[in-house]
């Protein structure tokens, strides 16, 4: 009986965005297949609204890292945003599988976890990290030996976590900016609003 062969292991194809005045660390689970991308950078779906959340929160203006001329983000306008707020950027796994030809966390196998703490030492002012999936938020979990992660809108601090100002560090799980998760643009640019608040960014 013929074995059906695994799907190749993939590396991330991105190095960790890790500003050193950074506050907040978004880890998703993988980018998408790279033809699915409209720009070199973390998000890079333009169906995806992660940037169109973020430009609504901080300038009550979804497009303001859209460029108007094709369907695209404004990679520079972003990696400057992110560099003066202090907002960094990595994923759960630093190689996967993926188990059919799609852009769903739901058929990506995790061969390799990401080394969290090793990105946290890089980050002495992180005081929260913050998932959007249910995949991301399972291998963080699994990764800190976290029982029961916090449900969709809330936070809890990571048991034995601190940054390297001796702060606590908390897990928030906030909607995903897919626009297969099935809730409001508005809902979902509350939820990002109150915890940008809740360090202090916004």
């Amino acid at each position: 009986m013929q074995v059906a062969e695994l799907p190749p292991v993939e590396r991330h194809p991105l190095v960790p965005f890790l500003p050193e005045n950074a506050r907040v660390l978004f880890l998703g689970s993988f980018p998408p297949q790279k033809k699915r991308w409209c720009m070199e950078f973390y998000y890079p779906n333009f169906i995806n609204d992660h940037w169109r959340i973020e430009g609504e929160v901080f300038f009550a203006d979804r497009n303001r890292f859209v460029l108007s001329d094709r369907k695209a983000f404004c990679r520079e306008a972003i990696i400057a945003f992110c560099q003066e707020k202090g907002i960094a950027f990595y994923d759960t796994a630093t190689a996967i599988r993926r188990l059919k030809d799609n852009a769903s966390d739901e058929y990506l196998e995790v061969v390799e976890p990401t080394d969290i703490r090793a990105l946290l030492w890089q980050l002495p002012h992180c005081e929260a990290i913050v998932t959007t999936g249910q995949k991301a938020t399972d291998t963080l979990c699994g990764y800190f030996g976290i029982e029961h992660g916090p449900r969709v809108g809330e936070s809890m601090a990571i048991p034995d976590v601190r940054n390297r100002d001796n702060h606590e560090i908390r897990l928030y799980r906030l909607p995903s900016s897919s626009r297969a998760y099935p809730l409001a643009f508005d809902r979902k640019v509350a939820a990002y609003r109150k915890m940008f608040e809740a360090v202090g960014l916004r």
